[in-house]
């Protein structure tokens, strides 16, 4: 019978632990660092009041997003066992019922499906590095950016080869295990992450538009700061952390008992926010520079930016390190997405880790393919939100996601008991009560407005 960490034995994980807090912190901040922070957090703030919509996303990020955060790393550190095991045991342990099993189940499902899309669109940075590298965008016209982006996407064959290239990256670090392979992995690519990211930062400030990307960005504009946008910079707040798919869970599964759940929350929220904030001074200013539309969205990675960097001195080299950085951030975190589920297949089947990876590696690469044939093939088969694509990310993001950290706060702040969760958070002083209330009230209320909002 497992041990209660109540008493005077601890839990250990099956799968060994991070060998120090800024192992964890690296892991943690690499699951939550991903593509949207390199463009859709720079882009929503420049259309939502600049520094209005950064001050109320900060104000989210820390009454919101670190108390779901930190009820997500004790839950997974209490109970050191993939997310739904440990749904399951402390349910039972705090006298309520194992059926919280299926909020465990839920977040590692999403965590699958997400990966399947998000691996092909990772995919796309991986060709365009080699894009970038040959000097394809070096002085194109919109219209030739444009037609490569669209003739790349328009070929299943291109992109499913580029989503298998993906994959087989994210397989081979999980299957090396925590210590060898996801610890390893992001002690080298979240420094080299953020090294890529200052020296695109360097570049952007000699474009002479420096100061435009900083106004675009900072500059408050209460006028264009609607409900819409609070319940944007909720939203992003939320989604950006990484919370309510099991990754933050499993990784809390491995964090050693003498760890500061509080401090390495706020390191990660620090991290991942000022990475974004970083992003949007970096990415703008070449924008500006060459007299494009910052309001692009998703076409500003493939199509907008291409364009710049090919206008500008030194493109294919930064264009190069730009593409590098994006697969870099989309690799971190597919290995979070991963970790769940091949946790789970260990646990519950008795297999050996690279079994386990390998299985839920070829499903998830297999379930891409509808979102591979989304852009091309089947693109004009839709059904309920669009194609298979857009129902299974509307699926994920708008309903899985929000109602998985919903459930995980409510599970933290209602049903474990205070000697529990203030066992984990180490405190019973005022950082303590803080997170309780932030978690038992004020976190769920502000999740539920997302919800309400992204199904209505």
């Amino acid at each position: 019978m497992l041990s209660n960490p109540a008493g005077d034995e601890k839990r250990t994980s099956l799968h060994g632990h991070w060998s120090s807090r800024m192992a964890f912190i690296l892991a943690v901040t690499g699951s939550a660092v991903g593509l949207g922070n390199i463009w859709k957090f720079p882009y929503i703030a420049g259309q939502n009041g600049g520094g209005a919509f950064v001050l109320v996303y900060l104000v989210c990020v820390i009454v919101i997003g670190m108390p779901v955060m930190m009820s997500e790393i004790l839950i997974g550190r209490r109970g050191r066992r993939n997310p739904i095991a440990t749904m399951e045991l402390l349910g039972k342990e705090e006298g309520s019922s194992g059926n919280w099993r299926l909020v465990g189940s839920m977040g590692v499902l999403a965590g699958i499906l997400i990966l399947s899309y998000y691996s092909v669109i990772a995919g796309w940075t991986l060709a365009y590095v080699l894009k970038s590298a040959t000097g394809v965008f070096a002085g194109a016209s919109a219209e030739a950016v444009g037609a490569e982006f669209g003739g790349f996407v328009g070929n299943w064959k291109a992109i499913g080869f580029y989503h298998t290239l993906f994959m087989a990256l994210a397989i081979f670090v999980v299957a090396r295990g925590v210590e060898r392979g996801l610890e390893q992995a992001v002690r080298f690519m979240v420094p080299a992450l953020l090294v890529l990211m200052l020296v695109l930062l360097g570049y952007s400030i000699s474009s002479g538009y420096f100061g435009q990307g900083v106004a675009f960005m900072f500059t408050p504009d209460f006028d264009k700061l609607t409900w819409d946008s609070v319940l944007a910079a909720l939203g992003q707040a939320f989604f950006t952390l990484s919370i309510g798919m099991g990754a933050i869970m499993a990784y809390g599964a491995y964090l050693p008992e003498e760890t500061s759940i509080t401090g390495a929350s706020a390191a990660v929220v620090t991290a991942d926010t000022a990475i974004a904030i970083l992003a949007g001074l970096a990415i703008f200013p070449l924008v500006f520079a060459n007299g494009l539309d910052p309001a692009d969205g998703p076409g500003l990675v493939f199509q907008t930016l291409p364009l710049a960097f090919g206008q500008m001195p030194g493109g294919v080299f930064f264009s190069t390190i730009f593409f590098v950085l994006l697969a870099f951030a989309a690799w971190t975190s597919a290995i979070g997405l991963m970790e769940p589920a091949v946790a789970w297949i260990v646990e519950h089947y008795n297999r050996t880790r690279a079994q386990a990876t390998v299985f839920i590696g070829v499903l998830i690469w297999a379930i891409g393919f509808g979102t591979v044939l989304s852009f091309n093939v089947l693109a004009d088969t839709t059904f309920l939100a669009g194609t298979v694509f857009d129902n299974i990310d509307y699926l994920t993001s708008n309903i899985m996601l929000p109602l998985g950290g919903l459930l995980i706060t409510i599970f933290a702040g209602w049903v474990m008991c205070r000697n529990s969760t203030s066992d984990e958070l180490g405190s019973a002083g005022s950082l303590y009560k803080a997170w309780r209330l932030l978690a038992r009230f004020v976190a769920p209320i502000g999740i539920l407005f997302v919800l309400i909002n992204a199904v209505t």
